[in-house]
C-alpha cells in the first residue's frame, strides 16, 4: 500500500473506532467540569499520541518476530475469549 492509502485507511479506521467511545465521553465530561477545553484537549491528544506510539512500536516489534498467520490466530483467539467473557457476563444478569 502507498503512503496515502495507508494514511487514509488508518485515519478512517481510528476516527470511527474512537467515535463515541469512553475516551471521548471522558474528555467531554472533563472539559465541561474544568471549563478549560484547550487544556483537556492537549492532555487527551498527548495521551492518544502516546498510546498510538506504543501500539505502533509493539506492532512493528511483533511483525518482525511473529508470522502473520500466528498474529491472525492470536487476534482471533483473544477476540473469541473476550466475546465469551462478555456473553457470560450478560447471561448472568
Amino acid at each position: 500500500m502507498g503512503f496515502w492509502a495507508t494514511f487514509n485507511a488508518t485515519f478512517i479506521t481510528i476516527l470511527f473506532a474512537e467515535m463515541g467511545d469512553k475516551t471521548q465521553l471522558a474528555t467531554l465530561l472533563m472539559s465541561a467540569e474544568s471549563q478549560a477545553p484547550w487544556i483537556v484537549f492537549t492532555g487527551a491528544a498527548i495521551a492518544l499520541i502516546a498510546t498510538s506510539l506504543i501500539g505502533c512500536l509493539l506492532g512493528w516489534w511483533l511483525a518482525k518476530r511473529v508470522s502473520p498467520k500466528t498474529m491472525d490466530l492470536a487476534a482471533a483467539t483473544i477476540l473469541l475469549v473476550v466475546s465469551v467473557l462478555l456473553l457470560s457476563d450478560v447471561v448472568q444478569l
